[in-house]
């Protein structure tokens, strides 16, 4: 009896901790509590919702290879799903090159698009583990803002994130990381990215 008065309160501690709501992601607590007043006051915002802010994460693998071996490209959309924490689309072709022997519809890489809790928890990995992987690191360029607030950058291989492991890739593989504010200005999106820890190099 004893023992089963127990295991019926092992069971409901467990379920406790199952149920429990996982603690918000440390890259948007830096941003409210740190990043978000610092803007505020650096640009004279009065307004909150007018701050510079992170919008989405758009990670997309081109797969050139894919054309002639669909494996690489289901390898890939299963590395950047493990990366990303959500399921990868397969992107297609939007026209025909017939010196790539490209057609239209054709598979050929795979996107995600990150939003919210993923989004924070992935430039946080990205900034603070992938990024200082990369070999002979000097820092971000800042010429890589497109003149509306959104930041990208190329990675050469996906094995900068220790989630993959290098002995069970197939082919080594590089990705485009497009950061998304909602900054119209790429000097207030880098100081939002800058705040956020983005090492980018010294002017």
């Amino acid at each position: 009896m004893a023992k089963a008065k127990k295991s019926k309160a092992d069971g409901e501690a467990a379920a406790a901790v199952a149920t429990e709501p996982a603690p918000p992601p440390r890259l948007r607590e830096k941003y409210l509590r740190e990043v978000q007043p610092a803007l505020k006051e650096l640009f004279a915002i009065k307004n909150d919702l007018a701050v510079p802010r992170l919008t989405k994460i758009v990670v997309n693998m081109g797969v050139g290879q894919a054309r002639d071996n669909k494996t690489l490209l289901e390898s890939a959309a299963a590395d950047l799903s493990t990366i990303a924490g959500q399921k990868a689309k397969v992107t297609l072709a939007r026209k025909s090159v017939s010196g790539f022997r490209l057609r239209e519809g054709m598979p050929i890489g795979c996107m995600v698009t990150l939003h919210g809790k993923r989004m924070y928890e992935f430039l946080d990995r990205l900034i603070s583990v992938a990024i200082p992987r990369i070999k002979d690191f000097r820092g971000l360029p800042r010429r890589s803002f497109d003149g509306s607030g959104n930041y990208s950058l190329g990675l050469t291989e996906q094995t900068v994130f220790p989630e993959i492991q290098v002995d069970k890739v197939q082919a080594m593989q590089g990705m485009d990381v497009t950061i998304c504010t909602s900054a119209r200005e790429d000097a207030k999106a880098e100081a939002l990215l800058s705040a956020l820890g983005m090492p980018f190099r010294q002017k």
